[in-house]
Parts: structure tokens; sequence; C-alpha cells
């Protein structure tokens, strides 16, 4: 049942403002590394585990999180993990080294895998099947705006306050999402909902948390380093041991039985593709923007804005179209656009500028609004009602999956071109990052990086492309049919679903 009047929109609003405070917390800090490794003496190490650790926590705990919403209450889950978030991000404000600083963003990822699942699982409370489709495309295009936002926010917040105020910003909006959630959201639970198993709940976190750790060090460490070989082997078996037991439990906390649903399925697959397109340009981009075009930190993340204009238009506009053509063609053509865009980007040049660079990022926001904001929005509603905090959880996790493996691969792609493209008497610095290069001081060998990283920036965008027309394909054939499942609020999307929901 909706929520009456206008708090449901009211309601919305807040959760807007905290998941966009989520999704650029992921990539504020970055901008603000830089300045805190030389205020608090942090070492290269140290520095990738005050970016990650949010990161690696955050998509560890979403699974437990959405079934601790499920079964306790998602209304006081939510409130309780805002609050954990906003206390984390006092103590980031507030640390004076490194040790702090890392256990602050731990604090703000168990925070954050809360709110990321249950924010998405209390829209079904708030809005009637009629209006859930332009509910869900809000919240995705807000927690996907969240990741380009970041650097521009950083960026202007650095230019003219110290690094803790990447922390402090959080405080506000944080709040006001508390007190919405108190004053605004109706409590809603599913009393019963599985048991959170202490076993199923470590071997959840363990597992994703050690993959995606290995996957996040591998650019930086190699795919072969031991480090890494350990955490992926580490991951997987404790996956593998989880799958096992959930099977064999009569009610278990990881509900495989969901992926059963092809629409579910193939909705989340599809999101989790733009997502690994998405978090892989916003790793190749800013050192482009920052060291090849020669700007500063506020702005490369103001030369971000196209993408984020592009994806504002496709999230408004997805839903009337969903509504009119089915959201398999909407699907289906938004991938297709997303895969122009990395065609188009991968004829990249040096000398280029930034014009072409704004022309195919708006391009790609637009694939990503189209593709993305549909996809959620079926695979939401394609979920039991008295399941949907867990469901939920469950499709956030293998898209924050999603964007780590995108780092990953991506990152460890694009390093591999360029320093094959480098000199083979280029020192030995050089080959770290193209910033790295910069900062050497030589100009024949930063006029040869900035080729090198453009090369390997174009064959990025050209995979990226490849993969968004791969799936594209793959939409096409196995989406189901508008007609019986993708049209948002259609009375035969799911018979059972629906009768639920009355």
């Amino acid at each position: 049942m909706s929520a009456p009047g206008p708090r449901r929109w009211w309601a919305l609003a807040a959760m807007v403002a905290s998941l966009l405070v989520l999704g650029f917390d992921m990539t504020i800090l970055n901008v603000a590394l830089p300045t805190m490794a030389e205020q608090l003496g942090a070492t290269t190490g140290e520095q990738q585990w005050m970016a990650d650790g949010y990161v690696v926590v955050f998509a560890a705990l979403m699974l437990p999180a959405g079934l601790v919403g499920d079964r306790f209450g998602r209304r006081r889950m939510l409130v309780t993990g805002l609050g954990i978030f906003l206390a984390g991000s006092v103590l980031g404000a507030l640390a004076g080294d490194v040790t702090t600083v890392i256990a602050a963003r731990a604090a703000m990822g168990v925070g954050a895998a809360f709110v990321m699942p249950l924010g998405m699982a209390v829209v079904p409370s708030l809005f009637s099947a009629e209006e859930r489709a332009k509910a869900v495309g809000i919240v995705t295009a807000a927690s996907a705006l969240g990741l380009p936002l970041g650097p521009v926010v950083g960026g202007w917040l650095l230019d003219h306050f110290w690094w803790g105020s990447v922390f402090v910003v959080n405080i506000p909006m944080v709040a006001i999402g508390i007190t919405a959630c108190l004053f605004l959201l109706p409590e809603t639970r599913d009393p019963a909902s599985p048991r959170v198993g202490a076993l199923a709940t470590a071997l959840t976190a363990g597992g994703l948390g050690t993959l995606i750790y290995g996957i996040i060090e591998a650019p930086v460490r190699g795919w072969t380093d031991p480090v890494v070989l350990a955490a992926l082997a580490t991951g997987a078996a404790l996956i593998t041991v989880l799958v096992v037991r959930e099977k064999r439990s009569a009610r278990p906390m990881l509900d495989l039985a969901l992926l059963a649903d092809r629409p579910f399925l193939l909705n989340t697959l599809t999101v989790t593709l733009a997502m690994f397109v998405l978090a892989g340009l916003m790793f190749v981009l800013p050192p482009y923007l920052q060291a090849v075009l020669g700007n500063d930190a506020l702005g490369t993340g103001l030369r971000i804005l196209p993408m984020m204009g592009g994806l504002v238009v496709a999230a408004k506009g997805s839903g009337p179209l969903a509504e009119r053509f089915g959201a398999r063609a909407v699907i289906v053509a938004g991938l297709v656009v997303l895969a122009f865009a990395g065609f188009l980007g991968s004829r990249i040049t040096v000398g280029g500028g930034y014009g072409f660079t704004a022309v195919w990022l708006s391009v790609a926001g637009l694939g990503f609004g189209f593709s993305m904001v549909p996809a959620m929005t079926a695979a939401i509603d394609a979920l039991p009602p008295d399941r949907a905090g867990s469901g939920s959880g469950l499709l956030t996790t293998v898209r924050q999956v999603g964007s780590a493996v995108g780092i990953a691969l991506i990152g460890s792609l694009l390093a591999a071109v360029y320093e094959n493209r480098l000199p083979a008497d280029a020192p030995e610095a050089a080959g770290d990052s193209v910033v790295a290069a910069h900062l050497l001081g030589d100009p024949a060998l930063t006029a040869a990086a900035d080729a090198a990283y453009v090369r390997g920036m174009g064959v990025v965008l050209l995979v990226c492309g490849i993969a968004a027309l791969v799936t594209a394909l793959l939409a096409a054939a196995l989406l189901p049919k508008p007609r019986k499942a993708l049209v948002p609020g259609a009375p035969d999307v799911a018979p059972a679903a629906a009768d639920a929901r009355q």
C-alpha cells in the first residue's frame, strides 16, 4: 500500500539524499588522498586501505543487512545504518592518524550496507505499482550519480577547506535522512523471514570481503601476486561453502531461488554490466582529465558532468518509454547506446581535446540511464514483497561486485597497455602511472606517457563497448517479452506478486 499524500515523495527525496552520499563516498576520497598522504604520512598501501576499506565492508555485509531489515523492520534498520554511517563520518572528520581514518571508513561501510539495499526495499511500501517505476528510476539514478559526483564534491571541498571536509559533508545529509525515516517512512517487516545465522553471515562477509579485496588489489599488485591469489582462492572457497550450505537449508539466508527467476536474474546481470562499465570509466577518466589534459581536482570533477547530464535525462525518460514499448526494448536500446559510446570513445587521441570527450561521455550517460533504470525497476518488481530486503541486498551486492570487477579488470588492462607502450628506456617509476611519469619532469617522457595512457584508455573503451553490445544481444534474446514480464506496473507482470501486494 502506498503512503498517503505527498509524504511519500518527501520520504523519497530524503532517501535520494542519503543514497547520493553513499555513492559519492565511494569516489570522493580519491581526490583527497594526495593531501591526506602528505599530512598523515600514509604509505601507498595505507592510502589503498583508506579508499577501499569502505567498499570492501560495504559489499561484504549487504546480504545479511538486507535480511536483518526484512526480519526486524526496514525503517528501524535504515535508521540504524544511517546512524552508524553518521558516526563513522564524525570519526573520520576528527581523525588525526591513518588507523583512525581506516576505522572510520570501515564503519561507514557497515552503515552503507544497511542503507543501500533497504533504501531500495522500502520503495514498494511507499508507492503503488503505477508510480513504482518512476520511484525506482529516481533511486537508481541517485545511487549511480553519486559516483561521478564524488570527484566534483571532493575537488570543491579541497579547494576551500581541509581534507576532513570530505567527511563533514556527509553529516547534514545523513541527519536529514534519519529524520525523514523516523517521521515519513512506514515500518515494514517479514517476521517469517529466515534467521540471520552467525555462520552464514560470517561466510557471506568473509567470502565476499576477501574476494573483493583480491579483485581490488589485483591491478596494484598483479594477478599472480601471492596475496591476490590467496584472497581470491579464500573468497571463492568460502562462497562455495556458503552456497552448498544454503542449498541444504530449509530456510536459507541466501535465497538462491531468487536467481532462478529469469526476469530477476537477467535484469540483475544487466545492471551489473552497466555498473562494470561505469566503475571502469570512473577509474580511467580522472588520470586522463587531470594528467593528460592538465585540469585540477575540481576541474576534473566538473568535466565528468556531461555523463551525469545524460544519465539524468535517461532516468527521467526511461519510465514512460518502458510503459509504451516495454522494458526489454528500452534496456536493449540503452545497452546499444552504451556500446556506441564505448566505440566512439575508443577513437580518443592525445590532441583531441575535451570537446570530443564531452560528447561520448554524454552518450554514455544516456546508455547507462536507459539500460540501468528499467532493469533495476524490473528486478525490484519481480521480488515478492516479503523478500524485498534480502532480494534488494542480493541485487545490490551483485551490482557492487560488478563495480569491483570492473575496476580490477579494466585497471589491469589499462596498466598492461600503458606499460607496453612506454619507451623501453623509460624510468621504472614512470610505469606506475601517467601521474608518476608527469612528476619526473621530462617533457619527452611526459609526451610518451600521455600517448601510452590514451592508447590504453582507447582499448579499455573498445572492450567496454563490446561487452555492452554482447549484453544487448543476450538481453534481446533472453529477456521475457513485454506482455509477460517487463512493463512496470502491468497486471500480468507477476500475478502472484501482484495479488500479494493487494
